[in-house]
């Protein structure tokens, strides 16, 4: 099992775009994977991480305060005015500005620490920054598409608290206490989860890209240079911004992995939920799980060699 999830965890870009250009091409053969699907996937994902999570992550918050702070707050920062800067840019309709709004305003991509690990990076810091930013997200993330989203679409701060909350928080809370008190559960469960999280984003990025096929023939060349533009832009300011202040360059590597790779799986979670008027909102979260593990791999070993 654990050399079957290595396998797959590293071709998980290619398995990931294979996965969106099959659901492009042949939408209605995959029409049974539904968007309603997206949030129980994800919790699932979530109590996956916190099976993994170490308590030591959260001694690395205290013991280096200022670094984990400097790096949320980068990511609470940059990723959301990029989003909105694109959206006004490129002049996207309502719908889809809420799904680029959403992915910038969402926390910490749970592949990052991998990422951070393969570009010879500070990985302590790369898990205490996402796990502060992840219980954060019930707060941060509504907070900001109140403040950059609230002219375009009705956000309601307390409705997407709570999913949040149910979605995110307490599934790594479920995923702490199993680790804690049910510890061979626990080590048997860790080597599967690799193969898990792929086989979730896949189902994500095909139920969200198969309901939107025909509108992505208008709007998906669009919707790509968004994307890459706005992840490619998190990992050059993140990194600037960390250079700047005097980081170290493994911990800036980290501080540029963590602020441009985001939890894409919860934007397409919340679009869904909060605006289901609104179908297009969940492409951008769809395409940036495609296009950042592609990105995250090649700045990966960028990075380690350099």
């Amino acid at each position: 099992m654990k050399r079957i999830g290595a396998l797959i965890a590293r071709y998980m870009s290619a398995l990931v775009l294979a996965a969106a250009l099959c659901a492009f091409l042949w939408p209605d053969t995959f029409g049974f994977i539904r968007t309603s699907w997206i949030s129980p996937l994800l919790g699932l994902v979530m109590f996956g991480m916190g099976l993994t999570l170490e308590w030591k992550a959260f001694a690395t918050v205290f013991a280096r305060p200022f670094e984990v702070s400097i790096g949320v707050l980068c990511q609470f920062l940059l990723m959301p005015l990029l989003a909105w800067a694109l959206t006004r840019i490129f002049r996207l309709p309502a719908e889809l500005a809420a799904g680029v709004l959403l992915v910038g305003c969402c926390p910490g991509g749970t592949s990052s620490n991998v990422i951070s690990f393969l570009a010879k990076g500070d990985v302590a810091l790369s898990v205490g920054m996402t796990a502060v930013s992840t219980l954060l997200a019930p707060v941060m993330t509504p907070l900001l598409m109140q403040l950059f989203a609230g002219t375009v679409i009705p956000v309601h701060f307390f409705a997407m608290f709570r999913s949040i909350l149910l979605v995110v928080v307490l599934p790594i809370a479920l995923g702490l206490l199993v680790k804690r008190f049910l510890p061979a559960f626990s080590a048997g469960a860790v080597p599967a989860l690799p193969a898990l999280s792929t086989v979730v984003i896949i189902l994500i990025v095909i139920s969200v890209v198969a309901a939107n096929a025909v509108k992505l023939h208008d709007c998906g060349w669009v919707m790509i240079a968004v994307v890459m533009l706005h992840n490619l832009s998190g990992y050059a300011l993140g990194y600037l911004a960390a250079r700047l202040l005097r980081f170290r360059t493994d911990k800036a590597k980290t501080v540029s992995i963590e602020v441009g790779m985001q939890n894409s799986g919860l934007a397409c979670s919340l679009a869904a939920t909060h605006f289901p008027g609104l179908a297009m909102a969940t492409v951008p979260g769809a395409l940036f799980s495609v296009w950042h593990n592609i990105s995250g791999a090649l700045l990966a070993r960028f990075y380690a060699r350099n």
